[in-house]
This record gives structure tokens, C-alpha cells and sequence, in this order.
């Protein structure tokens, strides 16, 4: 189990999204599908880069960029 953020891997799963912000995993699904943030797929594996939730927490979402 990771003990603080730095320590989790740069591309997450569900279950770390889940861990990191003390959610269910019904939850942490419906956040990755909600469009939130940038997914990739892999297979049927779900993965999303820290980065990317990082700026999501703080406000800074990368769809509001302008084109």
C-alpha cells in the first residue's frame, strides 16, 4: 500500500484512484466515465496519469484549455 501521493505510480488504475481519494469503487468507476479528465484504455483496463487527476483536484482541468 502507497503511504503518500509521491510514492503512487504516474499512470493509475481505478483502485488507486479509489485509495487516493477515499472512494468506493462504484464511485471511482462513475469518476472515470464521467469525462472529468483524460482516459486511456488499455485492453479493458482503465488507466488515467497522476498528472492529469492532480490537475482535476485542483481545478485545473485540461478540457477547459482553449483550443
Amino acid at each position: 500500500m502507497y503511504r503518500n501521493f509521491d510514492d503512487y505510480p504516474d499512470v493509475l488504475d481505478v483502485s488507486d484512484i479509489q485509495a487516493l481519494l477515499g472512494i468506493g469503487r462504484k464511485q471511482a468507476y462513475e469518476l472515470v466515465h464521467s469525462g472529468e479528465f483524460h482516459v486511456i484504455r488499455v485492453g479493458k483496463r482503465i488507466k488515467v496519469s497522476k498528472c492529469g487527476l492532480i490537475n482535476w483536484i485542483e481545478g485545473r482541468n485540461n478540457r477547459d484549455k482553449p483550443n
